[in-house]
Formats: structure tokens, C-alpha cells, sequence
């Protein structure tokens, strides 16, 4: 009896009991315990006391949309989430005037007024041109909606100023910060580099998602058949898992970079102070100039 043989019958699939989401949520909170690990163990957090609240919020944001969904009213899960979101955004605000202080604290009073003016004009000017704005009456009624809109839309807008300062903070650190106290294998520059990328990253992918949508919106013909419908309702997720992935590098580059101690700091750390040099000299001529005491 001749048996045929068919490829695709002996071909095995195998079905995974979870999806590519899973396994970035599992990588993005595991390097987030990672780094913070890192930064109490190689005592960073002293140094930059705002990044690391904001990992700590940025853990527990995601850690609470895990645990929560489907298990909380769909309103009270959204407006926890939206207040995080909102405190994030002014927290990264905070973080990229840490890394300031850090890179630059050194310049004079006349630059930093400066150097902050612009960069608030540059967020203003963002912030008028990214994104719509909604109607003023849609944000005060007096109901839930309008809260949670009012809340989205500090968050959204919080989050792209921050992005935008960041990205202009960080290419300054890099550009001028071996000048001054953040060059280059500096933990400054290198939290900096790392956030930049993240807000790089994460404006690229809204703006990408963004123009997909105007155009699907533009030209109603495209979305007619069901499969162009699901082809670009797939094409966000996409999207997101880049993100995410970017996400997971940058979170392997600061638990490496903070592990690391900066250029010279065991040098500094091994060598005696100027004091403590003169305390053991000043101590050594008083040994010398004491009588020895007669044994009797």
C-alpha cells in the first residue's frame, strides 16, 4: 500500500499560549524592575531622584492596566489611568529639568533664562500645530465625559510637551555636554540619549498612525472591503509593538550604562581627599613631636 506524502499535513504548528503583546509587556516590566534594582543598588537614585519616579510610575501604569482590566467599571479604570498619565507627563517635565541642572549646571544665569525661554516657545509652537484641539464647551459640561476628556487631554498634551523638550534637552547634552559636566559614558548624557529616542520613537509612530488615518478618512473607497478594514486596523498594533521594542532596548541601555560607574569615579573614589591628606600628616608630626612615655 503506497502512502503519500503531503508537506503540508506533516507540517506541525505549534499555537503559543500567549501573543507578541504579552511578551513585550513581560520584557518592557521586567526591565523596569531590572533598572530599578540597578538604580537603588548602584545608588543613582540620589542623582536622579525624578527619572527614577517616573520608571516607578511608569511601572505601576502598566502593572495597573494588567491587573485591572476587565476587573474594574470601564470608567473608574480610565480616569485611574488618564491621572496617572497626567502625572507622568508633568513628572518627565521634571526629569528633563533634572538632566539640565546636571549638564549644564555650570553655565550662567543669563543662558539658562534663555535656554528655558526657547525651549518653552518651541513647546508652545508644538503645541498649537500637533494635534487637534477640542471645543472649549466639549471640556467644561458638567458631566463624566467631559472629565475624562478634560484628563485625556492634559495627558496627551502634558506627554507632547515633554517629548518635544525632551528630544531638544537631550540633542543639546549631546551636542554640548562635553563641555561642560555630562560628556560622553556620562550617566547624564546617556538617561538623556535613552529618552530622546523613546520620544523619537514614540512621535514617529503617532504621526505615522495619524496620516494612516486622514487618509483612510480621505478616501472612503479604501476602507469598502473587509480585508483593507483589517489591514488597517492591524497596522496599529504593529506599530505599537515597534514601539514597544524600541522601548525595551532603551531599558537594556540605562540598566547597563547606571550598572556602570562614570569615567574616574573609582579613581576619585580610591584616592584620599586633600583633607583627609593633610588630617594623616598633621597626625603623623604630632606622633613625631609627642615624648615617648618612660617604661617603668
Amino acid at each position: 500500500m503506497l502512502v503519500e506524502y503531503a508537506p503540508d499535513k506533516a507540517r506541525m504548528h505549534f499555537h503559543l499560549p500567549f501573543s507578541t503583546g504579552d511578551i513585550l509587556w513581560t520584557l518592557t516590566f521586567a526591565g523596569y524592575l531590572v533598572l530599578l534594582v540597578v538604580l537603588m543598588g548602584r545608588d543613582r537614585i540620589r542623582r536622579f531622584p525624578w527619572f527614577t519616579a517616573s520608571i516607578v510610575i511608569m511601572a505601576l501604569r502598566i502593572l495597573t492596566i494588567r491587573l485591572l482590566v476587565r476587573r474594574l467599571p470601564e470608567l473608574t479604570l480610565d480616569t485611574i489611568i488618564l491621572v496617572m498619565a497626567d502625572v507622568l507627563g508633568f513628572v518627565v517635565l521634571l526629569v528633563v529639568v533634572e538632566l539640565a541642572r546636571r549638564a549644564f549646571g555650570g553655565v550662567s544665569r543669563s543662558a539658562w533664562v534663555a535656554g528655558a525661554l526657547a525651549l518653552m516657545v518651541l513647546g508652545g509652537v508644538v503645541l498649537k500645530f500637533w494635534g487637534p484641539w477640542p471645543a472649549w464647551s466639549t471640556l467644561t459640561a458638567n458631566s463624566t465625559m467631559s472629565t475624562l476628556r478634560l484628563l485625556q487631554l492634559i495627558a496627551q498634551k502634558a506627554t507632547l510637551v515633554a517629548d518635544v523638550e525632551t528630544i531638544a534637552v537631550g540633542f543639546l547634552i549631546v551636542l554640548l555636554g562635553s563641555r561642560f559636566k555630562a560628556g560622553w559614558r556620562s550617566h547624564t548624557q546617556q538617561i538623556a540619549i535613552g529618552l530622546s529616542t523613546a520620544s523619537i520613537s514614540a512621535l514617529l509612530v503617532e504621526g505615522i498612525w495619524q496620516n494612516v488615518l486622514k487618509t483612510a478618512q480621505a478616501n472612503p473607497a479604501i476602507l469598502q472591503s473587509a480585508a483593507e478594514q483589517q489591514r488597517v486596523l492591524a497596522l496599529g498594533p504593529k506599530l505599537s509593538n515597534t514601539n514597544s521594542t524600541v522601548y525595551i532596548a532603551i531599558l537594556i541601555w540605562w540598566i547597563v550604562c547606571l550598572w556602570r560607574d562614570e569615567p574616574g569615579t573609582n579613581a576619585a573614589a580610591k584616592e584620599p581627599s586633600e583633607d583627609a591628606q593633610r588630617a594623616v600628616i598633621e597626625a603623623g608630626n604630632d606622633d613625631a613631636v609627642t615624648p615617648a612615655r618612660d617604661v617603668e
